[in-house]
């Protein structure tokens, strides 16, 4: 199946998806990432401002930041996106696409960052991901001397077994969903499957 038809029917998927199992199932995968080592690790990472029913990840912001973490969420620019910290989500506002973004602040490099969670239309189960076609992520990802962990978010019905990909194209080294989180092996494409419980909250 193309790429464009895998996107517009991920799309209406997750158009239809209910706001209380968004927020539920938000809720895990937030809690899934700030216990992993990855995360409790980093001393900066990057965020995103969800749109049109993408995970949440205010969590993260709140959990990051009682832990003395930088966070920086995207700017669009015309040449693409860069990153920006922020120390407080009320002061981002709407931006190019409505998304909300942050208005000041000079970028920080890539190269400076320790993780990103990377929002996507679709994963597959060897790590390759699907945005909305615009390659905002893809230009910013293939940035020389890039060394972050890359950690897709995503609902389990956003999950394919196999996207269309290329050989170039940047896959994650992590991948979480409210039902388990997957692990990627650089060089044989395979994943690890962590299994996890809840119930202990976000109580950082």
């Amino acid at each position: 199946m193309p790429k464009t038809s895998i996107r517009s029917e991920m799309l209406a998927r997750r158009k239809q998806l209910a706001i209380g199992s968004c927020l539920v199932w938000s809720l895990r995968i937030q809690e899934s990432l700030v216990r992993l080592p990855e995360f409790l690790s980093a001393h900066r990472l990057a965020l995103y401002s969800p749109v049109r029913n993408e995970v949440f990840t205010e969590e993260i912001f709140r959990a990051a930041r009682q832990m003395g973490k930088s966070v920086a969420f995207p700017r669009v620019r015309s040449e693409g996106i860069e990153f920006v910290e922020v120390t407080d989500r009320q002061v981002m506002v709407p931006g190019t696409f409505g998304i909300l973004e942050p208005q000041s602040g000079p970028p920080v490099p890539v190269q400076e960052i320790d993780l990103i969670a990377v929002p996507g239309v679709a994963f597959d189960l060897k790590g390759h991901r699907l945005g909305f076609g615009k390659g905002f992520y893809d230009r910013l990802l293939s940035a020389p001397g890039r060394r972050c962990t890359l950690a897709g978010l995503c609902f389990e019905q956003q999950l394919v077994a196999a996207l269309p990909a290329e050989d170039h194209d940047i896959r994650m080294d992590l991948l979480l969903t409210e039902e388990r989180t997957l692990r990627f092996d650089g060089a044989s494409s395979q994943a690890v499957q962590e299994n996890y419980s809840y119930g202990g909250g976000l109580g950082l």
